[in-house]
Parts: C-alpha cells; structure tokens; sequence
C-alpha cells in the first residue's frame, strides 16, 4: 500500500510530537531536528532491513575473519539484505527495548553495526553528538519506543519512495519555520517537479525509449527531482515507458539533507555514491568531463555564496577573477566581438551560478546534447545593469540559443514562499521551429490553479493535472495568444549608451576641450537602453534629439545588456474609471455616512 500525501499527515503529526513529549526541557527548539530527522531515516532503514536480519547475522558470524570484504555477500539477496546497505548488529530497534538497562550502549552498537554508506549518514547528521545528552537525560528509552509505535509507518513496503520524501521536506520545512532558518531554500511541491519532469522528457519521449541517460540535480535536496523523473520516465503505465536506463547523480551541500538523499537512494537501490556532499560551486563532487543528458533543479536563491567566491577567488578588491572553466565564458562586446569574460554574480544571490554551472554540464549535441528545467525567481530575469555578471549569463544563454522558454508560475505555490517564481527550460538541441527563438508562458493567473483546502505554509494555491495539461499544451503549440509569447533571441539584448549633454559657463556658453570639443557636462549626464534590434543613431535621433539637441554619446563607451522584463510582455491595460463614476461612488459614501459624526458627538 502507499500512502498519498494527505495520509502521511497523521504520522508526520505524530512524528513533530516526539518533540513536545520527549525533547522538550531536554534541547532547544532549534535542536530538534538534529534527533528527529536522523531517527526518521534510522528507523527507515531499520524497517527495511527487519525481513533479512537473520540471513544478514547468519552470513556475517559465518564468513567474518574468512572473507576480507562482507559488503558483496551481505548486500546480495541470497546471502544478505538485497539491499545497497546492511546492519551486523544482534539489534533492531524494537530488540533495543527488551533491555532497557543497557538501552545506551547497544542502542551504540546498534549504529556502529551499519555499512560504510550508511555510517556517511549518521555522520552528516552528526547524531552521534546527541548520544550523550541522549544518555544524560535518559531519553534513549523513550525515544526508541515513539519510533517504533504502530503510529509511526516508515516501512517502505507501506509508504512510496516519493511520499517518503514528502515527509522529510515536510518535517525539515516545519523545524525551518519554527526557527526562521534557511530562508533561500524553498522546498518544490510535487506537482512543479511533475511538471518540470514532463517538460523536460516529453519532447524527446521518442529518443528515450533504449539507451543509457545520465540525470543530474547540483542542488540534491532529498533526492526528489532525480527520483520522481526517473519514475516518470520509465513508469510502464506512464505517457513514456521508457526501457533505457537512467543514472541518477547529485549534489547537497546541507548535512541533514544529504544524508536524507542518499538514505533515500540506498532504499530505491540507486547507487549513493552517485550523491555527494559538498558545495557544487566551489567544491563539484563528480569528474569535471562527467556531462548529462537531463539536469532538474531548484536552486537557493537570494542566498549568499561568498563563502565559494572565497574559494575560487585569486582576484583582490573589486576585480574578483575565477579560474574556472565554468564561469569564464565568450560574450559579444558593443562591436560585436567575443572576449572572455568573468560571470560571477552579486555575492548575494548565486542562483545564476548554479545555472552556469548546468550549462558546463551539457552533452555535445553531436552526442544527443541536453535538457535543463531548473526554477527561478524573478531576480534571475532582470536584476544586473548593462555590463553586469547577471546580464552576461543571460547574453551567453541566449547569444548561444539555448534558452526555449520562461514559464512564470503562479503565485503562493511554494511551501516557505509567496514570490513569483519561473521555471526556465533549457536545450542545445532545439527544435527546428524554435531555433532563435524564446516562448514566454504566462500560467500565473487563476485559470492555471486552484486554492488548496488547507494551506501549508506559505503554499496555498496547487496545480491539477488539467492545469499541468494546460501550461503542457502552451508549450508545445508554440504559438503567440493570451498566454504564450514568442520573440527572437535578440529581443532581450540592448545597448546601454551614455547620453552627454555640453558644459556651459555662466554666459550660457559651451566650454570646449582642449580639441575644440565640447565638454560634457557630469550633472547632466544621462543613459538610454536602446534595443538590439534597433539602429542606434535612428533611436538616438527619434528619441533623445527632438528634446535635447546638443547631446551626443560616446560609440566607444557602450555597453551590452540582456534581461527578460517577463511582465511587460503580459501587461494588460485597465481603462480608468470616469470621473462621473467616482463622483457617484463618493456621494453614496457621504449618504450612507450622513449623520454618523453627529452621533458619534452625542
């Protein structure tokens, strides 16, 4: 049986209890999660692990001393646990209550008898940190037991992999809320990674059918972009039933997230060593020549990454220089020649980083190329002048015709924010039709959404699966209406050029340089955005000219920018109301308002 999302409350319920009937007088609030997320995944894996106990201990007290290295025979299924991992220990969790006097140390052995992969997750967790105080406060007892209440359904004969990992985002959203921490992490709902999945496979569904395909996710989280795609993809009753083989490699640089990933990977019997721990940006876990077929991801946004900056930095001052292949790329200059240059983002936000980072990942299009979904706010689409980091990413995306479209979501969507979000889709193996070209979907508005019952969290609006057909079929009818937009690449790019107005003196008149030029004036100084697509002297005719007629601007000092003002495309205009109407509006104001004063006085 598995349970859907809404039959996971009670024991999610039930779980944020331990807390308040264990924790409580014995850790801060900010401390829980540091017991019950790593008990969540022990008592997981215990389950798992409980059918084969006795071929694991029967196999290990046979060959040990016999045999350099058990892992082969105690992961096999004749043999072992058929699983990715095993525990040599004579414990289960429920075996540790029969002996309450000595709950503490075997509750030790207990742990220490996990494999190698698993001993890599109660290490990122740090719980054997929590062992003492566990002991000091003669918790161990009772927390075990809350563990191993029928209330408590962890086993994954019960519960899918993918409710599973609804519940730990669930459970490590709630600490999050509880303690205002990890503000730029916005945890994705199901259904945007479903769509995210669809979008992503369904335009090569018929490529995808044999073969081997690596997926990659550089923000890992609990793993849930890299299994539900693969699920979706190779389900026999899904819209694809692909018979290739997918890969799933990732990336988490949170302990308790990456332990919680890579539990999830041994239970679905992927390999965990495809999951690494570390900062993808400044420390990438996996060979740099590794590239992948399809990469999903929901990076942390206006989130600080000074601390990689300060790893990849041999700059000083303001000139901040990366040697990094990834983030030193050819963009055109105002003359329209490539030169290298550096992209690195405001420090406080390295969302684009991330996408970079992607982009550095794409296959050769010779060798079938690449697919990315990954989400973004807002600031992805415009913040950065002229000039700027944030503007080369998206000069290099779009310069480099990789970008296929923006889908704006809707708002509130997210569990721990209410911002507009977007997913970009991303390709170096565009479809004929869409070649130079960039689609715009607008699904923020109510015809894409419903209200949801009971929010969670900041989440009150959810797609359906008709809504998720909706935002599908915008995509692929490519065409201009209410909703979709579509405009060549160049639409984004303008030049940024300084508008010099002449110095005067106090006679009005102009002052001149030592060429006989005249001098500008730095209190007057001004800038035009003129787009790409336009000539410049035309603009600079029509548009500056008529109204200061002495102006000029300098062609050696423009710059290039590109942004995506997603909102103008879709602005529609509201008629004011007529003077008559308000006049009216106000006069049954003063109606129903007469006389309140006067009794308010008596």
């Amino acid at each position: 049986m598995n349970l859907d999302t809404q039959s996971l409350q009670p024991i999610i319920n039930f779980i944020w209890t331990v807390a308040d009937d264990v924790l409580i007088n014995k850790y801060l609030e900010n401390q829980y999660q540091d017991v019950i997320l790593p008990m969540t995944v022990l008592r997981r894996l215990d389950l798992a692990l409980e059918p084969t106990k006795d071929k694991v201990l029967k196999t290990h007290n046979e060959f040990k001393g016999k045999i350099d290295n058990l892992s082969g025979l105690l992961t096999s299924k004749e043999h072992g646990s058929g699983l990715a991992f095993y525990n040599t220990s004579p414990y289960t969790m429920k075996k540790l209550l029969a002996d309450p006097k000595n709950i503490d140390a075997n509750f030790l052995d207990y742990l220490n008898g996990f494999s190698e992969n698993v001993q890599d997750i109660i290490s990122k967790f740090k719980f054997r940190n929590q062992l003492e105080t566990f002991e000091n406060t003669g918790i161990t007892f009772s927390l075990i037991e809350k563990f191993c209440s029928p209330k408590v359904e962890l086993s994954p004969d019960k519960i899918s992999p993918m409710a599973m990992g609804y519940m730990f985002e669930d459970l490590i959203r709630r600490f999050n809320e509880k303690t205002n921490a990890a503000a730029g992490r916005h945890f994705t709902p199901r259904e945007i990674i479903e769509l995210m999945t669809h979008l992503v496979y369904l335009p090569v569904k018929d490529k995808i059918q044999q073969g081997t395909f690596l997926v990659y996710d550089p923000c890992a989280g609990s793993g849930a972009m890299l299994t539900q795609s693969k699920r979706y993809a190779t389900n026999p009753d899904g819209e694809i039933k692909s018979n290739a083989t997918f890969h799933l490699y990732g990336q988490e640089n949170t302990g308790e997230m990456y332990a919680t990933c890579k539990s999830d990977m041994l239970l679905k019997s992927e390999d965990p060593d495809k999951i690494k721990f570390g900062s993808t940006l400044s420390e990438y876990g996996f060979d740099p020549d590794l590239k992948f077929n399809f990469m999903l991801t929901n990076p942390p946004y206006g989130t600080s990454w000074k601390e990689d900056i300060a790893k990849l930095n041999v700059g000083s001052g303001n000139k901040v220089s990366i040697v990094d292949s990834r983030f030193n790329l050819p963009i055109k200059n105002f003359k329209g020649e490539l030169e290298e240059t550096c992209l690195n983002s405001r420090s406080n936000d390295g969302q684009l980083m991330f996408m970079l980072h992607m982009l550095s990942k794409m296959k050769d299009p010779k060798d079938g190329g690449s697919r990315i979904a990954s989400v973004h706010n807002g600031s992805a689409l415009f913040t950065g002048d002229a000039g700027s980091s944030e503007s080369g990413i998206r000069q290099y995306i779009l310069e480099n015709d990789l970008l296929e479209c923006i889908i704006q979501l809707p708002n509130d969507i997210f569990y721990n924010t209410g911002i507009a979000t977007y997913i970009w889709l991303l390709s170096n193996v565009k479809d004929e039709k869409r070649k130079g070209k960039v689609q715009l979907i607008n699904a923020s508005s109510d015809s894409f959404y419903k209200k949801m019952h009971k929010p969670i969290g900041d989440k009150s609006n959810e797609l359906t699966t008709q809504h998720m057909e909706s935002i599908q079929k915008l995509y692929f009818d490519f065409e201009d209406n209410d909703h979709s937009k579509i405009f060549p690449n160049e639409e984004f790019g303008y030049y940024k050029i300084t508008v010099n107005q002449p110095e005067r003196d106090e006679n009005g008149h102009i002052i001149l340089d030592t060429k006989g030029k005249p001098k500008a004036d730095k209190e007057l100084k001004d800038s035009e955005n003129v787009p790409m697509q336009e000539n410049i002297q035309e603009y600079f005719a029509r548009e500056v000219l008529p109204f200061t007629p002495d102006a000029w601007y300098d062609k050696k000092k423009m710059k290039v920018g590109f942004e995506i003002p997603f909102s103008k495309y879709f602005y529609q205009h509201r008629n004011l109301r007529s003077l008559e109407e308000i006049a009216s509006d106000i006069l049954k104001l003063e109606q129903e308002t007469d006389g309140l004063l006067q009794e308010i006085i008596d």
